[in-house]
């Protein structure tokens, strides 16, 4: 027996298929609470023991005979005075000298491909993976007294070795690499189009890196010059080497901190290491209030849907 067959609607092939929830709405997996409060204290235990200690044990013996006591040690020694001095004009000048080459390379990273680019890109990164004791050493066999260019360069009245100018060069080697590695991917999530554009208007060169390039990486610049100089201050491996140990002339606050604690005049040694250690402080107070500007910047040139899955 025949039925009259009802009239079906039409179904389409592929059925529309939801789109994902936003990545805020994502959830994320939760571990057990019990391993999570056992790591939380585990870790703060052990930046408390390796960190905080340290740091405490440092201020509480620089000032255990008091301010007075403290100052003296500080600014009553000439040689603890040039040591003080000397570390501030070494670390600016290889903060400068870092920020030129800096810039160059990475704008040039950034913006070209070239036959080399590869090994550019790990010369740079040598400096980390290379003692900063080595490096002194070879800035020693280079530059020293003994050398062909090291007897040449004291003929002409210049001495690099066991002088200001060797310090000034171990530490912009081994702070080579902050800035550049800082700036290289700001400028390549930054892209040239701005540039482009600001050459197509007629900008010259000049003018296009000053208004252009510079204020779009500025926090990123910044980012890498704080790190580039707190490593510049501490530095004491391959200024070890270079220095010659010379007081009154050479010495820098790291290798002035050794040498007050090996003549066991622990209260000098202490007032210089505190005084080193607020510096490092401050270069990180100021380094964690611009991270989040440096995040923003990166974030505001990735593509959006980058952008979307990192929120």
């Amino acid at each position: 027996m025949h039925k009259a067959s009802l009239a079906e609607p039409h179904l389409p092939s592929t059925l529309p298929i939801s789109p994902p929830p936003p990545p805020a709405a994502r959830r994320r997996p939760e571990g057990s609470p019990v391993v999570r409060a056992i790591l939380i204290a585990a870790t703060f235990g052990i930046v408390g023991l390796l960190i905080l200690v340290p740091l405490a044990s440092v201020f509480t013996q620089a000032f255990a005979k008091g301010l007075g006591t403290y100052w003296q040690n500080l600014v009553g020694n000439a040689e603890t005075r040039h040591a003080i001095f000397l570390t501030m004009m070494v670390a600016p000048i290889a903060v400068a000298l870092n920020v030129v080459f800096g810039l160059a390379a990475a704008w040039l990273i950034a913006r070209f491909r070239f036959p080399g680019r590869t090994l550019l890109i790990t010369l740079i990164d040598l400096p980390f993976a290379v003692s900063p004791v080595v490096a002194g050493l070879v800035f020693v066999l280079i530059f020293g007294l003994q050398t062909p260019l090291g007897e040449w360069l004291l003929a002409h009245n210049y001495q690099v070795i066991f002088a200001p100018p060797g310090l000034v060069l171990a530490t912009t080697f081994v702070t080579f690499p902050f800035v550049a590695r800082e700036l290289i991917p700001v400028m390549e999530a930054m892209g040239p189009d701005e540039e482009l554009a600001a050459r197509s208007l007629g900008a010259s060169g000049w003018q296009l890196y000053c208004r252009v390039t510079l204020p779009s990486v500025k926090w990123g610049l910044l980012y890498g010059v704080i790190l580039c100089n707190a490593r510049a201050m501490g530095e004491f491996g391959a200024v070890y080497v270079v220095s010659g140990r010379i007081g009154g002339l050479t010495d820098t606050m790291p290798l002035r901190v050794e040498k007050l604690f090996q003549e066991y005049n622990q209260p000098a040694a202490f007032a210089v290491a505190s005084l080193l250690t607020l510096l490092a402080l401050v270069t990180l107070v100021v380094k964690v209030s611009i991270e989040p500007r440096v995040r923003q910047e990166q974030e505001r040139d990735l593509p959006p849907e980058i952008s979307q899955e990192k929120a």
